[in-house]
């Protein structure tokens, strides 16, 4: 039995870590340092605001100093790192700025908004009545005066910007103000986009109007899998103190670890990273244009985030070309949003991108055999191992 389990797993990190070219945009990589303190003693460790616990001095300082960089580098005034995932903190969120019959608004799943905070997932839980954006899918981003028209109508109690397919910045600035004039608090699902913000090369919600930016730490930002909160004061200290017992008991403390140590790691090399995330991203996306793929927004120049979004009218047809490349160990989503966030940490530039569209392009267009380019797809990433943008040498 243990064989049989040692070898899945072997078999796994061979294939998707060492032969696969990875362009899921929810995915990145960790430093081998971060990736230590996964399997670090803390792993078996409890500690309980109520000092429940004894034995827990250093996993205090631990998540301080990790509250402490978080505070900095996003310029909040709370941190929370207590959230398992992105869909807690915006459970934690929800839960404590509305009550049930409450509307809030977000971004709708059928415009690339996140599925689990609509109707099936936590509007639903919560008893909310979800109300969507108006939203351009030509230029993939929320209608501001259609917003505004609707912010005045609805008067939303809860408005949450960010979405799971996101090229631009959303208009923070433009709406916050008459969204808090209405009563409503606003927040920011930064979970794809995170590392961008940090980076300082996306947009900055809470200097724009947000009450509290949250979201999930390993898709930009190159953490392990996780959540964190960061807000202003008032709203930051109240979801402080309802985390624990109600949302989260034991916060993995080698989770918190290697978010702290991934913080750190953001903090100096962020901005340089981030920069090459978007360059990436825009260079990928002209090349896929040019070859005739159907990338959005060539009109806006594609993209001012780690994705590249392809239009096939629907998952159908998505799953279809996702497929496909996965035969070549090319390996997308269903929606075909192509990511660089993960690439791009393993040392990728412009000139990779411009392989990577060729790539996609003979094996879509072209129909060459799946078996060559899956040898050309190894060739590439045998040569980009090792993790950039970290303090390990």
């Amino acid at each position: 039995m243990i064989d049989e389990i040692l070898s899945l797993v072997d078999k796994h990190e061979e294939w998707r870590g060492k032969k696969c070219l990875n362009l899921i945009p929810s995915e990145n990589v960790m430093s081998p340092s971060v990736r230590r303190l996964l399997s670090s003693e803390l792993g078996h460790r409890y500690t309980a605001r109520d000092r429940f616990y004894m034995g827990t001095r250093f996993i205090d300082e631990i998540e301080e100093y990790g509250e402490k960089i978080a505070k900095e580098m996003f310029k909040a005034d709370t941190a929370d790192l207590r959230p398992l995932s992105g869909h807690i903190a915006d459970l934690i969120f929800l839960a404590n700025f509305s009550k049930p019959r409450d509307t809030f608004m977000c971004v709708s799943p059928e415009d690339g908004g996140y599925p689990g905070m609509w109707n099936e997932g936590l509007a639903g839980l919560l008893g909310l009545k979800a109300v969507a954006f108006p939203f351009s899918k030509n230029d993939m981003n929320i209608i501001v005066e259609e917003a505004e028209e609707t912010i005045r109508r609805v008067k939303p109690k809860v408005v949450v910007f960010g979405a799971s397919l996101i090229t631009f910045p959303h208009p923070v600035k433009e709406l916050a103000k008459i969204a808090k004039e209405y009563g409503a608090c606003v927040g920011f699902d930064g979970s794809h986009v995170l590392g961008l913000i940090a980076g300082e090369q996306f947009q900055d919600p809470l200097r724009e109007g947000a009450h509290v930016l949250l979201g999930s730490t390993h898709k930009t930002f190159f953490g392990p899998q996780g959540g964190i909160i960061l807000a202003d004061k008032e709203h930051g200290e109240l979801l402080k103190s309802k985390v624990y017992p109600a949302f989260v008991d034991n916060a993995h403390w080698n989770r918190i670890a290697a978010l702290t140590l991934a913080l750190a790691e953001m903090k100096e090399f962020g901005r340089s990273y981030a920069q090459q995330v978007i360059r990436n991203a825009q260079t990928l996306a002209k090349a896929l244009h040019e070859y005739g793929f159907p990338a959005v927004c060539p009109h806006l120049g594609f993209t001012r985030s780690h994705q590249v979004i392809l239009n096939y009218g629907g998952y159908e047809k998505g799953r279809k070309i996702a497929e496909k490349l996965q035969e070549a160990n090319i390996i997308v989503d269903c929606a075909v949003r192509i990511g660089t966030c993960e690439v791009t940490r393993r040392g990728m530039r412009e000139s990779e991108m411009l392989k990577i569209a060729e790539l996609l392009k003979r094996v879509i267009f072209d129909r060459e055999d799946s078996e060559k380019i899956k040898a050309e797809v190894a060739k590439l990433c045998s040569e980009f191992q090792n993790v950039k943008y970290c303090f390990d040498k």
